[in-house]
């Protein structure tokens, strides 16, 4: 098991590596200058900005300056953000636990709901129960993750005048008093403005993952082993839940891993639309700022959670599967 991990981690550098350097190269491409704001400040010489750009590199081609970036990732160095005016680890670390809140929480969601609707979905195929959910998964991944947050926005806008809905912030993380709150006060205005981005990703991601668990089921129920163990006399519910959910879990603990790419991915337009100070919304940022280190560090940071998310599956399915393990 440890001898594939660490193949499996091995084989993941390259690809870390292709991907920092078509990003590096696409800033580079783009029309514009990083230090545009140095030069015309009249409070910053000349020579200030030249050292900066000996520094850095900048006058130098684009592979070179990526060359030094490497050079100073293996110190673990990821450089300076002049957008923000302070080191890229700092801001990626403030807005890094901003967004791993708002994800834990839909993630946790989505599975504690999704998963039971689609078991119970598959083991009552047809009902009115069943067809209810199935429109509605239907619908929910026909919308784009920016309508829905759109129209969630909409909604509880209408819902001002009422006591819990029409409460929720529409943005944000913190209210304008937020410092003056006790911290009660404080737990609960963070905790109503997690609110609204949160039953979005959670709506979003809910969809799909019922239709996959409910699909998984409905294979495995369909299979031999289900048909001898009813044949057997044993009970429907331990035939279900023993045997056939055991199995029909096996496929979806590897979207459990991809689950924490979307830390970055999935939750970029959230935080853009409802100005969540997160990941995304950092990413936006620093692309219109052309802040060539802020970007990679915000695309290596989205490397390296695919990459620890594929790995925790890897870990989990050989926990859960015997075979698995027993090839590992």
């Amino acid at each position: 098991m440890r001898d594939e991990l660490i193949r499996r981690m091995l084989v993941s550098l390259p690809q870390l590596l292709l991907m920092s350097f078509i990003t590096f190269l696409l800033i580079d491409l783009a029309p514009g200058d990083i230090l545009a704001k140095y030069r015309f400040d009249p409070r910053i010489s000349a020579e200030t900005v030249q050292r900066i750009e000996e520094k850095y590199h900048f006058d130098k081609p684009a592979i070179v300056q990526f060359g030094h970036w490497l050079w100073r990732l293996v110190r673990l160095d990821l450089g300076y953000s002049f957008s923000r005016e302070a080191e890229v680890s700092v801001v990626i670390a403030e807005r890094f636990v901003n967004t791993l809140i708002l994800s834990f929480f839909s993630i946790l969601f989505t599975w504690l709901i999704a998963v039971p609707l689609g078991i119970y979905a598959a083991v009552h195929q047809y009902s009115w129960s069943d067809r209810v959910m199935s429109f509605i998964s239907y619908l929910g991944m026909s919308l784009p993750t920016f309508f829905t947050a759109l129209l969630l926005m909409y909604l509880v806008y209408q819902a001002s005048g009422l006591p819990v809905i029409g409460a929720l912030p529409l943005g944000g993380m913190v209210s304008a008093d937020y410092e003056q709150l006790s911290l009660a006060g404080k737990i609960g205005d963070r905790i109503a403005h997690l609110i609204l981005p949160m039953v979005v990703l959670t709506i979003t991601a809910l969809a799909g993952l019922q239709r996959i668990s409910r699909g998984n089921m409905l294979e495995e129920l369909r299979k031999q082993y289900v048909v001898t163990a009813r044949a057997k006399g044993l009970p429907e519910n331990k035939v279900i839940y023993r045997h056939a959910l055991r199995n029909a879990i096996n496929p979806l603990i590897t979207l459990f891993g991809f689950s924490f790419s979307h830390l970055l991915t999935g939750a970029a337009f959230v935080e853009i639309i409802l100005n969540w100070p997160g990941l995304g919304s950092l990413m936006l940022d620093a692309v219109r700022a052309q802040d060539t280190f802020l970007v990679m560090g915000d695309m290596l940071m989205g490397g390296v959670m695919l990459i620890l998310g594929n790995l925790l599956a890897d870990i989990l399915l050989i926990v859960v599967d015997p075979r698995v393990r027993a090839a590992a």
